[in-house]
């Protein structure tokens, strides 16, 4: 499949470059007009209108702001700029078949390093772009073997624990007791002991649907992967994992599907909307999920409620922080014409240094790390915040190491999925070999 884009796009930039009839530096050591000068709020000096922007958007719940920016860059600067937003879980195949046109994507987004590996050729060197020189941060970005900045990360996210702080008052607790694992499960085991007497329960579903599953087999597994990887030193992706925390990933996934009113059994139909109707409907007083779900929270008329850290038995995790990164990181394409990548470097450079574009990007995906973008009014992030604030550690996004994640992913969700319905040691086995061996083995597919 990669070949056949690759000639098809060989073919795109030959027909691109004729037609541009020859061009000035390329865009990647390029600043946009108004890099010299303090941008307005919509005043930015316009480019000149050439070139073209088509940004593919991997997040479903920014389609609408992404639309509304879209229009106002083209009424200011005269550029046109197209946006297509992936449907949710379907962005590794959209984004294979929308490579292949002959109008590609020019902006468009890379997850991880396993995803920096499939799209490096496809990827501009972005070091020295003016957007990039707004970045505050390289924490969340992709370099590739060679050291280039492949990939921008341009909003971070923190995922935990939500909890609805006057339901655990009605049970008689709070969240101040809450340090660790321990006291979570002493909480949590509580609430669902007298779950029909308080009229809720202690967690939401852990479905297992595809629209909730990677709640768990991405963030979830992200705990055992974290404190591996911190043990050993790894930055990069390995070839094999030893599934030294496994144990702790078990004690945290039992505790999900016993303290909750969810049928384990059933977990497998259990959907993301269907969990989170429960916590916002008040029938459960813990919800694991990240910050770009406050507003929604907040739009169903929850307002007392803030995230904690994922526990699970890990010795020192009252130290532990939120678990912070990103899987939305700017690449852009290096096989459309020169004029195309300064058109979009441009946009992505007004898109954080414009007063009314990065207050909307913000409002819309909570943090981005870059010098002219406001504070968020996220409750989520400020947690996470405060967590550091007080010497916490950040639970940095170990899973971004994951090799052929999709194909991964659904191994361990089956094997959990199993687990779940007749939990023993034996069929938890299940689930670390499919965590273990299935880590091998994708690694394996990928790199040969």
């Amino acid at each position: 499949m990669k070949k056949l884009i690759a000639m098809l796009l060989a073919l795109v930039m030959v027909l691109g470059l004729a037609a541009c009839g020859g061009s000035s530096a390329p865009a990647a050591t390029q600043a946009p007009a108004a890099a010299d000068a303090a941008p307005a709020a919509t005043e930015a000096a316009a480019p000149a209108a050439e070139g073209r922007v088509y940004y593919l958007n991997f997040k479903p719940e920014a389609d609408g702001t992404m639309q509304e920016l879209a229009k106002l860059y083209t009424e200011t600067t005269g550029i046109k700029v197209k946006v297509v937003t992936a449907a949710s879980g379907t962005y590794s195949d959209t984004l294979t078949a929308e490579m292949a046109k002959s109008e590609a994507p020019t902006i468009y987004n890379i997850g991880n390093m396993s995803g920096l590996a499939d799209w490096d050729d496809y990827a501009l060197d972005l070091t020295g772009t003016a957007v990039a020189g707004e970045l505050t941060t390289d924490e969340f970005n992709l370099y590739n073997e060679a050291g280039e900045l492949k990939a921008i990360g341009h909003c971070f996210e923190s995922y935990g624990i939500i909890v609805n702080k006057a339901l655990l008052e009605k049970a008689g607790h709070s969240v101040d007791e809450i340090k660790d694992f321990a006291s979570l499960k002493t909480v949590a085991d509580d609430i669902h002991a007298r779950a029909a007497e308080l009229g809720f329960d202690a967690f939401s579903a852990p479905g297992l649907d595809g629209s909730s599953s990677w709640r768990f087999s991405g963030h979830l597994a992200n705990m055992p992967l974290f404190y591996e990887f911190r043990d050993d030193g790894i930055t990069e992706q390995p070839a094999t994992i030893k599934g030294t925390y496994m144990d702790n990933f078990r004690n945290i996934w039992d505790l999900y599907i016993t303290d909750t009113a969810a049928d384990a059994k059933t977990l497998t139909t259990g959907t993301g909307d269907e969990s989170k109707a429960q916590f916002t409907e008040g029938k459960a007083a813990f919800y694991q999920n990240g910050t770009w779900e406050f507003a929604s929270l907040t739009e169903a008329g929850l307002t007392d409620i803030c995230m904690i850290p994922i526990y699970c038995g890990v010795a020192g995790e009252e130290k532990a922080g939120l678990c912070s990164g990103t899987e939305n990181c700017w690449a852009v394409n290096s096989q459309v014409s020169e004029a195309d990548q300064k058109a979009s470097l441009d946009f992505l450079y007004w898109l954080v240094t414009d007063e009314v574009a990065a207050q909307k990007m913000v409002d819309t995906l909570g943090a981005l790390p870059f010098k002219s973008a406001p504070a968020s009014s996220n409750t989520f992030l400020a947690n996470g915040n405060d967590l550091l604030a007080n010497g916490c550690y950040n639970v940095s996004w170990a899973f971004n190491h994951t090799p052929n994640v999709d194909s991964w992913r659904a191994t361990v969700v089956t094997a959990l999925a199993a687990y779940s319905a007749a939990p023993s040691d034996a069929t938890w086995a299940d689930v670390v070999s499919a965590f273990v061996d299935g880590w091998a083995a994708e690694y394996a597919i990928v790199n040969g």
